[in-house]
């Protein structure tokens, strides 16, 4: 039984996913090897890609937010993105791959993958596409999979605007690593980690360690409150550095990129973060009530949308910081308690193994 997983390195989320996917799969002795597609068609194409992803989102985040909205807007049974031609082309060698691998099924962790896919001619195999954020990407129109993951059962009426029915959706959440269904104490945590045990707050803003961490962090530095910090800057060197010259009343754990964030939320109280879809399920999973910030403009403005109008956030505004943000969740228990309760009932914290347990009896339905 083999399955192939294919991503795109369009931030880490992707081939997170990936990885806590075939995590699972390997454990059931399902032989699984995943591709950056891509990287795989062309080195230079994959790294262009990555970097250029980087670089819109990190340096003209309105020009994309307004690509994205173009695209959105756009008529029904319009294409959205690469000319048929090109992704025709760039398709067949991933084929010819795909072929002498034979897998027995194709997972699919971003939509460019998917489009990929939808082009190949001969292999013949069940396809599943993992939509890894809490709205429907307008690219997704351009696929056809047999089965489409999303990340809740409040993505159906999307789905069927988007993608014509809900009959082959599969609201099994967002696959995240296995760890983080494991649950440590927060005392425990705390005194695992070096920290006191008191109100935690923990703002982090995705392996890059984009926005503006430093000014975040003087603003609740000077919030008359008492709790305590726990800031990850992930590989942005500069800001952790920054961070560490700052001066603050309050005691702070700052880190560069670690490999506990599991353990990091497990010591804390509520999240500050980016709404990328990876995270925030892990958050999610947690039990954290999260605050949100510099949202990417497109699909993190959405999930952002979707997790405000289900109560399991607050959002930093020009008009309404950090700390104000956070002031109103910490002397509000009502809406603290409302937020939980959300929480719990929109984790998915068994995501990977659902959709691995899936795949395995689709493989064997398909087989026999």
């Amino acid at each position: 039984m083999k399955v192939l997983i294919l991503s795109v390195t369009a931030g880490q989320g992707h081939h997170q996913c990936g990885m806590a996917v075939s995590e699972y799969l390997k454990s059931q002795n399902v032989e699984c090897k995943m591709v950056d597609c891509l990287s795989y068609i062309n080195k230079i194409l994959g790294e262009s890609v990555s970097h250029g992803y980087l670089f819109s989102t990190q340096h003209s985040p309105v020009t994309y937010g307004k690509i994205y909205r173009m695209i959105e807007k756009k008529e029904p049974q319009s294409p959205t993105s690469l000319p048929r031609l090109t992704v025709t082309l760039l398709a067949k060698k991933l084929e010819k791959y795909c072929y002498n691998y034979n897998p027995d099924l194709i997972l699919c962790t971003h939509v460019w993958a998917s489009q990929l896919v939808t082009e190949f001619q001969y292999l013949k195999v069940p396809t599943i596409g993992i939509i890894t954020d809490f709205t429907i990407h307008p690219f997704w129109e351009d696929t056809c999979m047999d089965y489409y993951v999303t990340a809740s059962e409040l993505l159906e009426n999307q789905a069927r605007k988007k993608l014509g029915s809900t009959a082959n959706i599969l609201p099994f959440g967002i696959p995240i690593s296995p760890k983080f269904s494991n649950h440590t104490p927060k005392e425990k945590a705390r005194e695992i980690l070096g920290f006191k045990n008191k109100t935690t707050v923990f703002i982090i803003s995705g392996s890059m360690g984009f926005g503006h961490i430093e000014k975040q962090i003087t603003a609740l530095d000077n919030l008359d409150a008492d709790f305590q910090i726990v800031s990850v800057c992930g590989r942005n060197e500069r800001a952790k550095n920054h961070i560490d010259k700052l001066k603050l009343k309050k005691d702070i754990y700052n880190y560069g990129y670690v490999n506990n964030i599991d353990l990091l939320m497990d010591a804390s109280d509520i999240i500050i973060t980016k709404p990328g879809g990876l995270t925030t399920s892990e958050a999610l999973t947690k039990g954290l009530p999260m605050i949100l910030m510099t949202p990417i403009p497109g699909q993190e403005e959405r999930n952002a949308e979707f997790f405000l109008n289900n109560g399991v956030a607050a959002m930093i505004t020009d008009t309404f910081p950090i700390d104000e943000c956070l002031f109103h969740i910490l002397n509000n228990k009502e809406r603290l308690l409302m937020m939980k309760h959300a929480i719990e009932n929109m984790a998915k914290p068994d995501a990977a193994k659902t959709l691995g347990d899936f795949i395995i009896e689709t493989i064997n339905s398909n087989l026999r």
